[in-house]
């Protein structure tokens, strides 16, 4: 047991709580005086919630030194993306639309982690709505990457990515609807599961892109991430999208190994134009490394895939249309007075939403208006099925595919906020899995020659998840590698 609780993974704490080596309580201090003590220089926190954080923690403490049940992350701290509606706790968004917003009720997925004895540390920053890929569109400020402060995080999940890979907090839970776990999970140096559409409740979280969101986990190792992957994940008839059998178990795939498998690389991905050297190198030697473990490598094709990122960008603002159209000035959250129902409206929109969210509002719009909708969202809906098609046929030959995450490692700050379709280029890799509905993760394979984290993606088909999380667990032992972000602790250093 190090004497940094922080440094410390989700299995490492719990087994140190169980085994009387230390406490929930000073497990939650120790991450709160982190938090204290370096937030300030990465902003991945809207809010922590110190009294009820250390309140559940003392009770869990109470319940365990009596032998009462507790449950199966009892004491491990979490940070919670701010979409997700808690219970009189402000969820924003990220936005100014919602700054006031205190929910009546708590989603499915923070049940779940209550239930699980999961100690909720604080609601973590985000791009506004979930809608970016930086964390530089929250009207809260900017989140930076641990690994070098001058950087972004990535997003939307960046808030979350940024807590979990600058050591507040072992756990994180995040949103994806094209990419917003997987892409800041492999900027951060973390490991960062999107699973399949409908295994895991979206009661209770803010919508933006309804056939597309998926909440998941974020955390340092991949049994960690299997853990929380299996706490929230199951039924819940209050998501009438939401799967109804029983969501297939990931912790007994994690020491199979990978011989024997047919793994798929999706060498238009690897290869394509756009990839940064530093990135192929390090995920064709996670492939080669497979290889190796002794799974059958084989390269396939994704013949659609290249289309999927425009009708990516079609179907998700339509459905961000549809679903921010709720914000009106007049049920709830901000509201900016006018001389008429109609100017009231426009200027609540106008001052609450940020430049981004009103692009993706208008594009949206847009695509759905009459003598439109067929030539842009019709058009998109078909490619989709196409993206689906694809998949079915690789999955047909292959237990997995395998590729980049990302086509670069961490991007400055500021880099490419201008330029919006540089900024969408970040999800080429990661939309297609969010068509298609597939499971899909991120997990650390090396650094670039700046030392900045590498993500390779791992793809399974529908309710894959057990082989998605056996690949990712034999290449993580074989690489045993020990990412350290030395930026965050040195900026902390400087501020004392």
């Amino acid at each position: 047991m190090p004497d940094d609780l922080t440094r410390a993974d989700a299995a490492t704490l719990l087994a140190a709580m169980e085994a009387g080596e230390t406490t929930a309580v000073a497990v939650a201090e120790a991450h709160l005086a982190r938090i204290r003590a370096t937030d300030g220089a990465l902003g991945a926190f809207l809010r922590t919630l110190d009294d009820t954080a250390l309140a559940h923690a003392a009770d869990v403490d109470r319940r365990r030194a009596a032998g009462e049940a507790v449950g199966a992350l009892a004491g491990v701290p979490v940070a919670l993306k701010d979409i997700l509606c808690t219970r009189g706790v402000a969820t924003t968004c990220g936005s100014r639309m919602l700054e006031d917003y205190h929910p009546p009720y708590d989603a499915t997925v923070v049940e779940r982690l209550a239930a699980a004895d999961a100690v909720v540390l604080g609601k973590t920053n985000m791009d506004e709505f979930a809608m970016g890929s930086s964390t530089e569109n929250s009207a809260f400020g900017v989140t930076r990457n641990p690994f070098d402060l001058d950087r972004v995080p990535g997003g939307s999940s960046g808030g979350s990515a940024a807590a979990v890979g600058g050591r507040h907090a072992p756990l994180g839970i995040g949103t994806d609807t094209g990419g917003s776990i997987r892409q800041p999970a492999a900027f951060c140096g973390i490991v960062g599961v999107k699973p399949t559409y409908g295994l895991v409740s979206r009661f209770g979280l803010v919508a933006f892109g309804s056939s597309l969101d998926q909440v998941g986990p974020m955390a340092r190792s991949v049994a960690d991430a299997a853990a929380l992957y299996e706490a929230i994940a199951g039924h819940d008839p209050r998501d009438a999208t939401s799967i109804p059998e029983d969501p297939p178990p990931a912790r007994p795939a994690l020491d199979r190994g990978v011989e024997g498998l047919r793994i798929g690389v999706v060498s238009s991905f690897l290869d394509g134009e756009g990839v940064e050297p530093g990135v192929r190198a390090r995920c064709a030697e996670a492939v080669e490394r497979l290889a190796a473990l002794g799974a059958d490598v084989v390269e396939v094709a994704l013949p659609h895939a290249d289309k999927a990122l425009p009708a990516y960008y079609l179907i998700a603002p339509s459905e961000a249309s549809s679903n921010l159209s709720r914000f009106d000035g007049v049920r709830y959250g901000l509201r900016v007075d006018g001389p008429t129902t109609e100017e009231m409206m426009a200027a609540t929109r106008a001052e609450g939403f940020g430049p981004e969210v009103k692009r993706r509002i208008m594009i949206g719009t847009y695509a759905l208006s009459a003598g439109y909708f067929d030539a842009y969202y019709l058009q998109a809906q078909k490619v989709r099925t196409l993206v689906q098609e694809d998949f079915a046929a690789a999955y047909a030959s292959c237990d997995a595919l395998v590729s980049p995450a990302t086509p670069s490692t961490a991007f400055g700050i500021g880099e490419k906020v201008d330029d919006p379709l540089a900024m969408y280029l970040n999800d080429v890799f990661a939309v297609p899995s969010n068509l298609a509905g597939t499971p899909a993760m991120s997990l650390p394979v090396g650094g670039d020659e700046a030392g900045l984290p590498v993500g390779l993606q791992v793809m399974a088909p529908h309710l894959g998840e057990p082989v998605m999380f056996q690949v990712a667990a034999a290449l993580e032992a074989s690489l045993g590698l020990d990412l350290a972000p030395d930026a965050l602790d040195d900026a902390a250093e400087e501020r004392a």
